[in-house]
């Protein structure tokens, strides 16, 4: 909304400005007093015009030498023009006239931090602290806490925060960032009690609730956070964050149902966001109603086209359902954006594998191995579907080279020991398959799988038995 050009304060303005021009052309004038000066400065400051605002900071203090306010207005000029060193000598010369202006302390600080000169600014508001009360006091500590912010003393910025509090308990702005702080810093349990003590205090006050639920959150106390968000919500029924946060607890108690109604809520309280939609998708998705984690997941997709993650995470639902084709759809789109994702390549390699297009499949559990060659995912994937696809001489060669580069992991011994008895050769099947069971004997039902058959083979039967006879012993 535009300001009345010629309403009471814009007319005066234009007056002070006009006395103001006769004075510096020399022409007869109304005597100018200190007030109407910082109005003039005020105006050519709030204009954007730093060079006049300077030059009448100047005539003013020609005016009215020993005025401090004038001395610490030029300086916040200075400081506006990156004059620095300047400015710190006009507020020393204001300090002779008035130590008691918080502007003093204020600008100063900005000036020592502009100079890089933390510890002085430290110094100096921590020396002012102690020559001021009620208000003035807490603007110094919200000061001297973004001071401690800037050089990097994080849990002395929780200590500011949590003065201003104890001096004024409902005040907003140090509760919205001590919540941060809390979490940030790691100081949960002091954050309670801070937080039980202004609720003792003030019970309706929904800020307090909302910080101790975040502080029992990081603590993974889940079920008295979501209690302490209830608190909170009743008294601002439209809470949106702490319906989010609540929904993300309920999620790690593994509650989708009151995640997704408390997550639900957030959707009706404010602007729609992907992260939002995703968190819904992925209860549904863990409720096993994968049509309805797919709405959600696509929701997100609308809000950010560039995740690959949530056409990944469709994909899922697919593959859970059996929809292969459709599955791969989803794949394309996430793969496209992030080509060598390891996951992507394995899911697409599985879904070509279900459809029997070996060679395919084989390219995508490839290119698992190569991005990742530690990993043993790959590997199993690459030596199962050889396996399948009766490449058994390759199967053998990559079996090998999996155990060597996993460090001999059981499983791999396991499709070692059922790749050789597919390649007829019993008796190094056997010695692999004992190797195995003495290694890790819950994995046999991998060597299952894999060749579903081999129960059928005697031998197989008389190690399996054997060693189960053994441990019985």
């Amino acid at each position: 909304m535009k300001e009345n050009p010629h309403s009471p304060d814009q007319e005066h303005i234009r007056e002070l400005l006009q006395q103001y021009d006769n004075l510096r052309q020399g022409r007869s004038h109304s005597f100018i007093e200190e007030e109407a000066f910082e109005k003039i400065i005020n105006h050519f400051e709030e204009n954007e015009n730093m060079v006049k605002a300077l030059e009448a900071a100047e005539i003013a203090i020609e005016h009215f030498p020993f005025s401090s306010t004038l001395l610490i207005k030029k300086a916040d000029v200075l400081l506006a023009n990156r004059q620095y060193q300047k400015a710190l000598e006009m507020l020393e010369q204001a300090e002779l006239f008035d130590s008691g202006d918080i502007n003093l302390y204020i600008l100063k600080t900005d000036a020592y931090l502009a100079l890089d000169q933390q510890e002085k600014a430290v110094t100096l508001l921590e020396q002012a602290l102690t020559m001021f009360e009620g208000e003035e006091k807490l603007e110094l500590l919200f000061e001297l806490a973004d001071v401690y912010d800037d050089y990097e003393e994080f849990d002395k910025v929780f200590d500011c925060l949590k003065m201003i509090l104890e001096q004024e308990p409902n005040n907003e702005e140090a509760l919205y960032k001590i919540c941060f702080w809390t979490d940030f810093t790691g100081r949960n349990e002091e954050g309670i009690r801070l937080h039980q003590q202004i609720i003792d205090e003030f019970p309706y006050n929904e800020l307090a609730w909302f910080n101790l639920a975040a502080a029992y959150q990081g603590l993974k106390l889940y079920e008295k956070a979501i209690d302490a968000y209830q608190y909170a919500i009743a008294i601002e029924e439209k809470f949106d964050y702490a319906y989010r946060n609540m929904g993300d607890a309920y999620i790690r108690l593994r509650k989708y149902k009151e995640a997704i109604e408390a997550l639900e809520k957030v959707t009706e309280l404010s602007k729609p966001e992907d992260v939002i939609y995703e968190a819904i998708g992925h209860c549904y998705d863990r409720l096993k109603n994968y049509a309805q984690a797919r709405f959600f997941y696509r929701k997100a997709t609308h809000l950010n086209q560039e995740d690959s993650k949530l056409f990944y995470k469709i994909a899922i639902t697919y593959f859970n359902e059996q929809q292969w084709e459709s599955c791969m759809k989803q794949l394309d789109h996430a793969l496209k954006i992030h080509r060598l994702q390891p996951e992507y390549n394995l899911l697409m390699g599985e879904c070509k594998l279900k459809l029997e297009l070996y060679k395919e499949a084989l390219q995508y559990f490839s290119n698992v191995v190569r991005i990742r060659p530690k990993n043993t995912s790959g590997w199993e994937a690459l030596v199962r579907c050889l396996y399948k696809a009766d490449f058994i001489s390759e199967a053998l060669e990559q079996v090998d080279a999996a155990l060597r580069i996993t460090n001999n992991k059981p499983l791999f011994i396991f499709y070692k020991s059922a790749i050789l008895l597919a390649a007829g050769k019993t008796k190094e099947a056997m010695l692999q398959l004992e190797s195995a069971m003495g290694k890790s004997p819950k994995l046999l039902k991998k060597f299952i799988e894999l060749n579903p058959s081999g129960l059928q083979n005697q031998q197989v039967v008389d190690v399996v038995a054997k060693f189960k006879r053994n441990k019985s012993i």
